[in-house]
C-alpha cells in the first residue's frame, strides 16, 4: 500500500510539472529560447487563484480567469521582452528572461506583500477513499484531471487542426511556412498563449495544494520545469510529459527511501543529473 501511496502522491506531482513545463518546451520549440520568466506567469495563476476565490467564492471562475489572464500575460512578455530580441543571439534573451523574472517576483512582493495569500476557505479539501488505506483530496485528484484534460486538449489542437498544423510548420521551418501563408507572429502570439495559460493553471494548482501563494513560488518549479525540458529532450512535448511524470515519481519514492540524505529538490536534480550522464540527448530525443 505504500508504494501505491507513493506512486500517487508522485503522479500528482508530476503532473505539475508537466502543466509547467510543456509551457516551456512550446517556447524553445518555436523561438529556441529558454523562457526563464515563465515562472512569474505561473505565480501570477496562484495570486488569481486565490484572490478570485476569495472574492466570488467560485473555485473554476477563479481558475479560468488566472488561466485567461496568464495567457495574455505570456503574450505581453513575447512582444515586449523577446520579439525585439529575435535576431540577436539567444543568450540575450535569456537574461532578459531572467531579469524579467526576478522583476516579476519583487513586483509580486510589493503588490501583495511578503508574507504570502492564503484561500479563506480552501476549496476541494473533501477525502475521497481510492483503496483501502488510501485517501486523497478532490484538489488532487482535481490536479490529475486538469492536467490531462488540459495535455490531452493540447495535443488536439496540435494535430488535429489547421492552426496545429501551421504550429507545427512553424516549429520545424519558419520561412518555409512562411513562404506558405501561414502567419508566424499569429502562430507565436497562440504558443505564448497556450504555453502561459497551462502554467497559469499549474499555479492555480499548487496554490489549492499548499494553500499558500507568495512571491518566489514559482523559483524551484521553474528551475526543475527546464532540467525536465532537457531531460525530455529539447523541444519534444512528449518526452517532457515522460520526464515531467519520471521526476514527481522519483521524488516521491525518494523522500521515503533517501530524505535522510537528500531533500526533495536533491533528489530531483541528482536524478536528472543521473539520466543525463547516461542519455544526454533526452528520453524520447533521438540522438
Amino acid at each position: 500500500m505504500l508504494a501505491l501511496d507513493l506512486l500517487i502522491q508522485g503522479l500528482v506531482q508530476g503532473a505539475i510539472y508537466a502543466l509547467v513545463a510543456v509551457g516551456l518546451t512550446l517556447v524553445y520549440g518555436l523561438l529556441r529560447i529558454l523562457h526563464v520568466a515563465h515562472a512569474a506567469l505561473f505565480t501570477l495563476g496562484g495570486y488569481l487563484g486565490v484572490l478570485v476565490t476569495n472574492a466570488t467564492g467560485s473555485f473554476a471562475l477563479a481558475l479560468a480567469v488566472a488561466m485567461g489572464v496568464a495567457g495574455v500575460a505570456g503574450i505581453a512578455v513575447y512582444r515586449l521582452a523577446y520579439r525585439p530580441l529575435l535576431g540577436r543571439s539567444p543568450l540575450i534573451a535569456l537574461i532578459a528572461s531572467i531579469g524579467l523574472f526576478i522583476a516579476s517576483e519583487e513586483a509580486f512582493r510589493i503588490i501583495f506583500g511578503a508574507h504570502g495569500l492564503s484561500y479563506v476557505t480552501p476549496p476541494l479539501q473533501a477525502q475521497i477513499e481510492i483503496a483501502p488505506g488510501i485517501s486523497l483530496s478532490l484538489a488532487r485528484i482535481a490536479v490529475v484531471v486538469l492536467a490531462v484534460v488540459l495535455l490531452s486538449a493540447l495535443g488536439w489542437l496540435s494535430l488535429s487542426t489547421r492552426t496545429g498544423v501551421a504550429w507545427r510548420a512553424s516549429v520545424s521551418d519558419p520561412p518555409i511556412a512562411q513562404a506558405f501563408g501561414i502567419d508566424i507572429e499569429r502562430v507565436r502570439h497562440l504558443n505564448f498563449f497556450v504555453g502561459s495559460a497551462l502554467a497559469g493553471a499549474a499555479g492555480v494548482m499548487v496554490a489549492l495544494l499548499n494553500n499558500l501563494v507568495e512571491p518566489t513560488m514559482g523559483a524551484v518549479p521553474s528551475y526543475k520545469a527546464l532540467a525536465i525540458i532537457v531531460l525530455g529532450g529539447l523541444g519534444n512535448v512528449r518526452g517532457t510529459l515522460v520526464a515531467a511524470l519520471a521526476l514527481g515519481v522519483v521524488e516521491s519514492f525518494g523522500t521515503i527511501y533517501a530524505g535522510h540524505l537528500l531533500d526533495r529538490d536533491a533528489i530531483a536534480f541528482a536524478f536528472l543529473i543521473l539520466v543525463l550522464m547516461l542519455r544526454p540527448q533526452g528520453l524520447l530525443a533521438r540522438s
